[in-house]
């Protein structure tokens, strides 16, 4: 099922251009070296939108990656500048996400970008994982509340 709705959000809805747009915008801010924070960011949700139904976008703190405190300083100041630019994007994201609902065929591809609304509004420090890895983060946070 999950490859019939990757199929479905390439074929008829040119998913592949978003994810090419989206990877173009990443680059173009990882070349400027400023911008490198949120151009990784965008890169990896490039990635998600080549396989949306696979794969989810997830924090890099849920998957206990060790990050130089600096970078993580200099990711924060980086967010705070991008923010006008994260809304618009959102904001398109979010009219993208309308007129799949207003057709039948787009209601799961609009409730999977629905979902990644809050990665163009900050891309910072996010990664896309495959689905049975971020089923295992959701998991293991469970049984760390519990104990």
């Amino acid at each position: 099922m999950r490859t019939l709705g990757n199929i479905l959000w390439h074929i008829p809805f040119l998913g592949f251009l978003s994810a090419l747009a989206t990877f173009l915008v990443g680059g173009l801010l990882v070349i400027t070296v400023v911008g490198a924070p949120i151009g990784l960011g965008l890169i990896q949700l490039s990635k998600f939108l080549l396989t949306p139904f696979s794969s989810v976008m997830i924090d890099k703190k849920n998957i206990k990656s060790n990050q130089n405190k600096l970078w993580l300083a200099y990711g924060f100041i980086v967010r705070i500048i991008y923010f006008p630019i994260g809304l618009a994007l959102a904001i398109v994201n979010a009219f993208q996400v309308v007129g799949l609902f207003l057709s039948i065929v787009g209601i799961p591809v609009a409730i999977v970008l629905a979902k990644s609304l809050s990665t163009y509004f900050n891309p910072v420090n996010k990664v896309c994982v495959p689905t049975y890895v971020a089923n295992e983060v959701v998991s293991r946070k469970a049984k760390g509340r519990i104990a």
